[in-house]
């Protein structure tokens, strides 16, 4: 948390701007505050960061994978909120908050700050930023990521599913949330092989993946706790957080079980295990 959709929800913010703040393209940077110098795993001195930005111009926004990444004249900036990051665009002199950990200031008087209340998120800034973003697997709404093709890419791994679509090696910006309303909405068990997975079920897979990515980017992400709040697809979860509640699709009480260490709820009916 976040995953695609909140990260998505938060570049689009950015990029559009709001009655109370610009959007971050066109911004010139002006300065650099690391509070906490841990945040920058790129590179090694903070001072570097500041001499390098200074001057520079936010051309664009993009997202990959969980990634958000900024355009500049020269380079790249790259942040990953990780479990507990935030963004927000303000007025230099506003006050700042806790668990900022980086502060960038432009030419405008603007600033965009850096929350983490857990420390996980990090900042890359590079000349390179395709080294950065290499691993990843293809990006869910990538039109060349077909149905053949991703049931290929199943059965190469040969692992359990839900642990797979978690891999962020093999399809980028999927997170627990989303993975289990997809595979709820796809009738598959979480505990599946991947290389067992036909045709017809990467087929229905990849499009429940496509459409619960898309529900949640229409609701601005699920706000589920005090990391990131202003979504609403919490409020139309399926299977997620709903442990004894019925499932949408049959009724039956939605079960939870560990699975690769994390939380995974599921439909004991609709998502039978074969064997």
């Amino acid at each position: 948390m976040p995953e695609l959709p909140e990260v998505e929800t938060i570049l689009r913010q950015l990029a559009a701007g709001s009655e109370a703040a610009p959007p971050l393209a066109g911004q010139v940077f002006s300065g650099v505050k690391l509070l906490w110098a841990r945040s920058l795993a790129e590179p090694a001195d903070p001072r570097a960061l500041s001499e390098e930005l200074i001057g520079q111009t936010i051309l664009r926004l993009e997202r990959r994978g969980k990634y958000l990444h900024f355009r500049l004249t020269r380079a790249s900036l790259l942040i990953h909120l990780r479990m507990s990051g935030d963004l927000r665009v303000e007025a230099q002199s506003a006050p700042s908050k806790p668990h900022d950990r980086a502060v960038f200031n432009f030419e405008s008087g603007w600033r965009l700050a850096f929350n983490d209340a857990r420390k996980f998120g990090r900042v890359w800034y590079t000349r390179d930023a395709g080294r950065l973003l290499a691993d990843l697997g293809p990006e869910p709404f990538d039109p060349g990521l077909t149905a053949e093709r991703f049931q290929r890419m199943l059965s190469a791994r040969r692992r359990l599913l839900k642990p797979l679509l978690l891999d962020q090696t093999f399809i980028a910006g999927l997170g627990n949330i989303y993975t289990d309303e997809a595979l709820n909405l796809a009738r598959l068990h979480p505990l599946i092989p991947s290389d067992q997975i036909c045709l017809d079920q990467a087929r229905a897979l990849l499009q429940a993946v496509r459409d619960v990515l898309e529900d949640g980017i229409r609701s601005n992400g699920a706000s589920i706790d005090w990391v990131y709040r202003g979504g609403d697809f919490q409020n139309h979860f399926r299977v997620y957080q709903r442990t004894g509640q019925p499932c949408p699709a049959c009724g039956a009480a939605v079960e939870r079980i560990i699975v690769g260490q994390r939380g995974t709820h599921f439909c004991p009916s609709c998502q039978r295990l074969p064997g």
